[in-house]
């Protein structure tokens, strides 16, 4: 008897330590709020809307232990409209992330699927969209990447170990076509924390976005394009600080948009100009200072302010200049550690637009908004709760 009982008990040991050794976490966030918008295309917009601060999801993560330091893991992560129920990221089944891959204490993390870019891991945590504020507060048209608007198909990612406080990584995401280049990406990034100091860097090249339906960033199986911009080439680079003092945070971020030919973005077509012909290419210079002030464990308040110059280059000859500013203010309060209520505001305004009639970059357009102003001014406000679980 003693036998045997001394043999369950060292099988129920095994099976623990077994149990131990996998696991797989489900998850998810709702996101939801009413929008307020004063120009739409000459109207104003009152809408619910779901995912702004942070995309609505639900997901799938799990890791085994293989030994020595040596772990599979994987992420399904969906994305969707809480208030329609249909899939987010144009359609797709597990739009926000998926992939399978290992991971060494030692060496780091190698994963294969969908996956996000380095701008996206590195630079976005210090700009205030990719933090605390989400996509109202992120820069005009999204034409960085740092507020998520796609993602890389059929990517190679490798991030690695916290070397006290230094990490970098990279991504090489393939065309799956004959032409190889013909729509593939590829994306370095690197982040130093030290105390109170944050420092970012990173870079991105898309050839050929939104060419085809299987590419790094393709056009979705509801026949929209997974991204800003349908372009030759897109190619972005930038870097960023944050610094914290007691409860306050205080950041700023460059980047730097160069779109070769292109030829329409997600809110409007890219028509040409009637002086300066159809843009041979486009480009942004984004200057953002951002802060966030956490008065109580429970509640903060966050401001940001971005300066944005695009140059339009016409195949005519000539560019122009439009110049767009951008205020952001949100107020968040934590309920309970999984439940979240807040308040959040953006201005823009479109300066020195003259040359680009026409083209509809003398709109104003926020990022979050349904649709481009019919002037060069929008404001856009919103009340919302978030819930993690």
């Amino acid at each position: 008897m003693k036998k045997t009982l001394l043999a369950v008990g060292i099988l129920s040991a095994f099976a623990g330590v077994a149990h131990a050794q996998s696991s797989v976490t489900l998850y998810g966030l709702i996101d939801e709020g009413l929008d307020y918008t004063n120009n739409v295309g000459g109207n104003k917009l009152y809408a619910l809307s779901s995912g702004d601060v942070q995309g609505t999801r639900w997901g799938l993560k799990g890791a085994e232990d293989l030994g020595g330091g040596l772990k599979a893991v994987f992420k399904l992560e969906n994305g969707f409209d809480v208030n329609s129920g249909k899939l987010a990221q144009e359609g797709l089944g597990f739009g926000r992330q998926a992939y399978v891959g290992l991971s060494s204490a030692a060496a780091g993390t190698i994963t294969f699927g969908r996956q996000y870019d380095s701008l996206v891991d590195y630079l976005a945590p210090l700009t205030a969209n990719g933090n605390w504020g989400g996509g109202m507060f992120s820069h005009p048209y999204d034409n960085d990447n740092t507020d998520n608007t796609f993602r890389l198909n059929n990517a190679v990612k490798y991030t690695s170990v916290d070397y006290g406080g230094f990490s970098f990584g990279g991504a090489y995401a393939f065309s799956n076509s004959t032409g190889f280049a013909l729509n593939r990406a590829f994306s370095v990034g690197a982040q130093y924390a030290n105390g109170p100091v944050t420092l970012a860097a990173a870079y991105l090249n898309v050839d050929s976005p939104n060419n085809g339906t299987a590419g790094a960033v393709a056009i979705g199986p509801n026949g929209n394009p997974d991204g800003s911009w349908t372009a030759n080439r897109q190619r972005v680079f930038g870097a960023g600080i944050s610094y914290t003092i007691a409860s306050a945070t205080l950041g700023f971020a460059y980047t730097n948009t160069n779109l070769s030919q292109p030829s329409a973005t997600q809110y409007a077509s890219l028509a040409a100009s009637p002086t300066l012909g159809a843009a041979s290419s486009l480009k942004f210079n984004n200057f953002e200072v951002n802060a966030k002030y956490q008065f109580t464990p429970a509640f903060y308040v966050g401001g940001m302010y971005t300066y944005t110059q695009a140059t339009y280059d016409g195949t005519s000859g000539g560019s122009a200049k439009p110049k767009y500013h951008q205020f952001g203010l949100m107020a968040d309060y934590n309920l309970s550690k999984r439940t979240d209520v807040y308040a959040q505001g953006a201005y823009v305004k479109v300066a020195s637009a003259s040359g680009v009639d026409g083209t509809g970059l003398e709109f104003a357009a926020n990022p979050d908004a349904a649709g481009p102003s019919s002037s060069s001014k929008q404001f856009m406000a919103r009340i919302g709760i978030r819930h993690k679980f």
